[in-house]
């Protein structure tokens, strides 16, 4: 389990050690931003979409896949459909949620080409703070899958 940022920063030699990565998303994400996700005065700067978290993401899966092993991601994360095709084209190749999510993840995964996936991700290096990375997929969703992704949805 990659939860902790040393883990995340030393995962070329860990790669050495375990014949897969799951990032947890949840921990990963709260020790990261240093940011209590259950305290309410600061639960609002725990953001999934922040720069330093793809970037974790990102490096945690380059890694994996260098050593030859499947990088997995579990936690909230991996259950909102507007953030599954940003962790496709990060090369995920392993999801785990609650079961209720799975259909729309899974529909949205499968309405979608990877390299449509990889393109969202390069945009998305471009954007300096996690609100307009946030935006910007988001509007990205609407745009692929209005029936989906309504103006309510989008304000979440």
């Amino acid at each position: 389990m990659i939860e902790i940022p040393s883990a995340s920063m030393t995962a070329d030699i860990l790669a050495r050690e375990v014949d897969f990565f799951s990032i947890g998303t949840n921990d990963l994400i709260q020790y990261a931003l240093a940011v209590d996700r259950i305290n309410e005065h600061v639960s609002y700067l725990y953001e999934p979409m922040h720069p330093a978290i793809l970037r974790i993401i990102r490096g945690v899966v380059q890694a994996a896949h260098q050593a030859g092993i499947p990088a997995a991601i579990c936690g909230e994360m991996a259950a909102e459909p507007a953030y599954s095709l940003v962790l496709l084209g990060l090369g995920l190749d392993e999801f785990s949620m609650n079961p209720v999510a799975i259909p729309k993840v899974k529909k949205v995964l499968r309405m979608s080409r990877f390299e449509e996936t990889q393109d969202l991700v390069e945009q998305v290096f471009q954007f300096p703070t996690a609100s307009e990375i946030e935006g910007h997929v988001r509007d990205w969703m609407a745009e692929r899958f209005p029936e989906d992704f309504t103006e309510a949805y989008l304000k979440i």
